[in-house]
C-alpha cells in the first residue's frame, strides 16, 4: 500500500481538496486498496476543523464529499508514515524540508510535479479568492492526481 501525504498550510483548503479528490478517484479505479490518503498543515491554526465551506461546496458540486475530513498539522512521524509527501507550494516545500529528517526527503515532492500542464508551479491559495478559485484549485487537483494513481498504483 502506497501512503500518501498531502500539504498545506491551515490544512482546510487545497490539502484537503487533494485528499478528498484522491480518495474518490482511487475507488472510482478500483485501486482505494493500493492507495492510503491524508492530508495536514504546516501549521495548526485550524486542527479538529472541517474543510473550508467553500472548498466543501466547490467539491461537493463535482461528486467529492470533503465534509468528513479534519484539519491537522504535520506530525514528526508523517515523515516516517507516509512515503510520498506533496506540498502544494514551494513555502511548504521550504518548511516540509526543513521539519523533515534529512535521510527522508527523497519522500518529499511538489504536488504539482504531477501535472503536465502546471509542472513546477504552486497550488494557489483560494482562502482569500472567490468561487472561482476554489474551482481551479479543484481543476488542479484532478489533473496531478489522475496523474498520481497511475504513476504509483
Amino acid at each position: 500500500m502506497k501512503r500518501i501525504l498531502f500539504v498545506c498550510t491551515g490544512n482546510i483548503c487545497r490539502s484537503p481538496t487533494a485528499d478528498g479528490v484522491a480518495r474518490h478517484m482511487a475507488a472510482q479505479r478500483g485501486l482505494a486498496n493500493r492507495f492510503e490518503f491524508d492530508s495536514a498543515g504546516t501549521h495548526a491554526y485550524h486542527s479538529g476543523e472541517a474543510p473550508d465551506p467553500r472548498a466543501q461546496k466547490a467539491a461537493y458540486n463535482r461528486g467529492y464529499d470533503l465534509s468528513y475530513l479534519r484539519a491537522r498539522p504535520v506530525l514528526p512521524e508523517d515523515f516516517e508514515l507516509f512515503d510520498l509527501i506533496l506540498a502544494m507550494d514551494k513555502g511548504h516545500m521550504t518548511w516540509l524540508r526543513r521539519e523533515c529528517p534529512r535521510h527522508l526527503h527523497p519522500r518529499l515532492e511538489m504536488f504539482l510535479d504531477y501535472s503536465a500542464s502546471h509542472l513546477g508551479r504552486d497550488v494557489p491559495d483560494p482562502y482569500y479568492g472567490t468561487p472561482a478559485e476554489f474551482e481551479f484549485v479543484l481543476n488542479l487537483c484532478e489533473e496531478a492526481i489522475r496523474e498520481i494513481l497511475l504513476q504509483h498504483a
